[in-house]
């Protein structure tokens, strides 16, 4: 399974669809968070995704600097279809992000809004806690921030 990296213009209506339903039926079923996911960023954002056979099984978007927090690019809508979290998605999709804000962007720093039970996945790739624990539809979120090695 390969990462497919597009800008919103470049997703088919079929990745779009798949990538909206993996994040509904994680997000808003899964972890019972009624919130609204359809937030007007998506078009601004790269997208990431993996697929098995034709269907998206993990998906993260990279929002930049000033799209959602002011000061720094933005990791978010990170996730995995529950049958493939033990296969570690996530986090070569985190890594090839971050990849992408070093090289492509030439950004130095990366904050993101993580789910607080999520620190510590976090924490192995470099990020560390800023802010206390808030409430962000509905789950406990932290703001982590990476800042890259000069």
């Amino acid at each position: 399974m390969h990462i497919t990296v597009k800008k919103f213009p470049e997703l088919t209506v079929e990745e779009l669809y798949e990538i909206l339903r993996l994040r509904s039926e994680v997000f808003v079923v899964e972890q019972d968070s009624v919130y609204q996911d359809l937030d007007d960023k998506d078009q601004k954002a790269t997208h990431f995704f993996v697929k098995d056979e034709e269907e998206v099984v993990a998906v993260l978007r990279v929002l930049e600097k000033g799209e959602y927090f002011s000061d720094a690019v933005t990791i978010g809508r990170v996730v995995v279809k529950e049958v493939f979290r033990k296969e570690g998605l996530a986090g070569r999709l985190l890594k090839e992000a971050i990849s992408f804000v070093w090289e492509e962007l030439r950004e130095t720093d990366i904050k993101i809004a993580a789910q607080s039970r999520l620190i510590p996945f976090y924490k192995k790739y470099g990020f560390t806690p800023v802010s206390e624990e808030y409430i962000l539809d509905t789950i406990l979120h932290t703001d982590m921030i990476l800042q890259k090695e000069k």
